[in-house]
């Protein structure tokens, strides 16, 4: 059961959703930690698996979800009134009844609520609001099927406003029996204290470059020689990595870095024709892309000088040009300035909708000041 039918805003573009996302890699110690707290049959009623954004949360929630839906409490009893083997995985077979239903978004016992689509818009909203959460109370309100389990998902709910957070904590102080809360966040500090002191802890970890290689696999990403690239760009990031490989990342982040490659000095014309890719019609993702992967940049940067240590190279070319603009402290904390100046710039170029091609132009000649400060 679904809070709404609309547009996926939990999926990432060019991948499966992870309500049919069969596996999950890099994952072991969070799915094992909950496995441990199943089956001490203490349960906690809300968890909140958090971690950085594209490593697995809602593939997790979705997987604890089948496995809760589709396991007897341990105390239930099986054959012959013999306690059942305790699961040591959270696999469900396809063919389940409850594995069926949730494909097919028909389950009874699960609520999910997202950020759903502004009926006067037609556009997604960009945030979970109250009304979203309290529609809950109907689901709550319905008899229970299946043992009587039920299961909340909420992703993100870092996206919930004020009422909503509000509305959701009434259910975590007094929750209903037999009830288990997955809160998916990016970023639990945006969520109210009390909201967080009512869940436990779940963390999802970066991931490292063979499990990267798993999940672009799964996801029909035909990443070959990339892969490790993607991995690094992305910071273990599955759902990142896709965004790269789907937006030509990868070439987007060496034209960046060949760019750099010319500075202090700077290849304007090179300059020129990147800042017009980026403000051509529909471009409004790729701007995007540019303006985190140079973000990247700078933080490799930053890094590089502060630690001494040369990060892995992404694209040809990058170790020589880090190694040149970064070679001590003194540089890293003038690219760590920049980094925070090109970003204030940015998001305040963008929020008054200044022309993207000067906002690039303008990014450019910031990198070129500071190259010549180094």
């Amino acid at each position: 059961m679904s809070a709404d039918t609309g547009p996926e805003p939990d999926r990432v573009e060019g991948a499966p959703h992870p309500r049919d996302t069969c596996r999950l890699f890099g994952q072991t110690a969070a799915e094992t930690a909950f496995l441990t707290a199943f089956a001490s049959e203490r349960l906690h009623h809300a968890w909140l698996l958090n971690g950085p954004r594209g490593v697995g949360k809602a593939t997790l929630a979705w997987r604890i979800a089948r496995f809760l839906l589709a396991t007897p409490d341990h105390q239930e009893g099986g054959l012959f009134g013999a306690a059942p083997a305790m699961p040591d995985t959270l696999e469900i077979p396809a063919d389940h009844p409850v594995a069926r239903r949730i494909h097919a978004r028909a389950e009874p016992g699960l609520y999910h609520i997202r950020r759903t689509v502004n009926e006067k818009t037609g556009r997604l909203r960009d945030q979970i609001l109250a009304e979203n959460v309290r529609d809950l109370n109907r689901f709550l309100g319905l008899s229970a099927a299946d043992g009587g389990r039920r299961v909340v998902i909420i992703d993100a709910a870092d996206e919930m406003n004020i009422q909503a957070a509000n509305a959701l904590l009434k259910m975590l102080e007094e929750p209903p029996a037999r009830t288990t809360f997955l809160l998916v966040s990016h970023q639990p500090a945006r969520l109210l204290p009390t909201i967080r002191s009512r869940c436990r802890d779940l963390r999802l970890m970066p991931l490292d470059q063979q499990d990267m290689q798993d999940a672009l696999d799964q996801a029909g990403i035909e990443a070959g020689g990339q892969a490790a690239a993607l991995a690094q760009l992305s910071r273990g990031s599955a759902g990142e990595a896709v965004r790269l490989y789907n937006l030509d990342g990868l070439k987007i982040y060496g034209e960046l870095v060949a760019i750099a490659a010319t500075l202090p000095q700077l290849d304007r014309p090179r300059a020129i024709q990147m800042a017009e890719a980026a403000s051509a019609r529909g471009a409004e993702t790729r701007l995007d892309l540019l303006y985190a992967l140079i973000d990247l940049f700078l933080s490799r940067l930053a890094r590089a000088g502060a630690t001494g240590i040369a990060p892995p190279e992404t694209v040809p070319g990058e170790a020589e040009v880090i190694a040149r603009l970064a070679p001590d402290q003194h540089a890293a904390r003038r690219w760590a300035e920049c980094a925070q100046e090109i970003g204030a710039r940015s998001r305040h170029g963008r929020a008054v909708n200044l022309d993207p091609a000067a906002l690039v132009l303008d990014t450019v000649f910031k990198l070129q000041q500071a190259a010549q400060a180094v």
